[in-house]
């Protein structure tokens, strides 16, 4: 890790801790702590580290990006950052200005499609799009007829019909009736919205294993604390065989997404390496989330359920991420797809490369 991925995750780092802190928001009887929290992220440039200076972003590099949303996936964070970022990632694609507020991206599913009309204006509809109703602009990866496209949407110009994810953050229905964007262009040769699926991915993908270590460490310090039978229950044999195999499905996820994450850092096209690094890392982080989420609450029992304990900040949130840009039903088929068109003989070294 460079001295550059320290300043920027540990900046991330007392920002969370100062303004995001689990036990606090769930205190909370509104969302005030928003406010404060977005405040001090922007101020630090984290929500446009993806986008270059002479985009009006921060300019700060992939794999800088990656460790913020590693930190944030730790502190279960419940804000737009990573769709800002995301967003923003998707407009410098095509030079486009990014504006100073909150943003997502759309769409957020490989099943769904934008369409770019002959006079410029977007038709489609876009499923499961992260806080669509709590930014004012969207950022849109368009088919037309000469290819793909970008575009920066108002996103006040959208009927938006709201949703929730699991953990019950925003996860909204958008509907774009030939609307006109602020700004539109094409993108570069080669992308299309599989790459923008594969980036989501790799992004969820390092969330999921953020919480995972959260929901790892809560639960160790649960066993240490909670007395059955007049001993801690860590020192149960079925206790400790659980929190050992959370132990190895948050590092198993930790590897996966890190790996990927550092593929497309050190990439500058989306080719087929990358392809197989960021679809395993669904896939594998997607389980994990499931696995892992079941230990956790089973340590726990009932408490963990309830609204005022911290876990389901994490396991909600964890098992939410599995559906956004491509769950890991759709990344093994599209895997399997790959595999299949190079041949059996092309598989051993297609893996044994990475």
């Amino acid at each position: 890790m460079t001295e550059s991925d320290n300043i920027v995750a540990e900046t991330a780092e007392r920002i969370f801790t100062d303004l995001a802190d689990a036990q606090t928001i769930n205190n909370s009887k509104d969302a005030s702590w928003k406010a404060p929290l977005w405040s001090a992220l922007t101020e630090a440039g984290l929500p446009l580290s993806w986008v270059p200076e002479d985009c009006d972003g921060s300019g700060a590099s992939i794999a800088d990006g990656f460790s913020v949303l590693n930190s944030a996936g730790r502190f279960g964070i419940a804000v737009p950052l990573a769709e800002t970022m995301l967003a923003g990632w998707l407009l410098a694609q095509a030079k486009i200005a990014s504006p100073p507020d909150a943003m997502t991206v759309a769409p957020a599913s490989p099943r769904d499609r934008i369409t770019l009309n002959a006079d410029d204006t977007l038709s489609g509809r876009a499923r499961g799009v992260p806080f669509a109703r709590d930014v004012k602009h969207i950022a849109v990866l368009a088919t037309g007829a000469e290819g793909s496209s970008i575009a920066l949407v108002d996103a006040a110009q959208c009927k938006i019909a709201a949703g929730l994810n699991l953990a019950g953050d925003a996860s909204d229905t958008v509907n774009f009736d030939k609307v006109k964007p602020i700004a539109v262009k094409p993108a570069q040769k080669g992308f299309d919205q599989t790459s923008l699926m594969l980036m989501g991915g790799v992004a969820r993908s390092l969330q999921i294993a953020g919480s995972l270590e959260t929901m790892l460490d809560v639960s160790v310090r649960y066993s240490n604390e909670r007395v059955a039978f007049e001993k801690k229950i860590s020192k149960f044999q079925a206790v400790q065989h659980n929190l050992a195999k959370l132990a190895g499905e948050a590092a198993a996820a930790l590897a996966a997404a890190s790996s990927a994450a550092d593929a497309v850092a050190n990439s500058t096209a989306f080719d087929e390496s990358i392809f197989l690094e960021a679809a395993a890392a669904k896939i594998r982080c997607a389980e994990a989330a499931e696995k892992g989420a079941a230990i956790a609450h089973q340590v726990h029992g009932a408490i963990g359920f309830t609204k005022e304990h911290i876990l389901h900040r994490y396991t909600m949130r964890a098992l939410a991420w599995r559906e956004d840009f491509g769950n890991e039903s759709h990344w093994a088929v599209e895997l399997g797809k790959l595999v299949a068109a190079r041949g059996a003989d092309e598989l051993w070294p297609l893996v044994a490369s990475r």
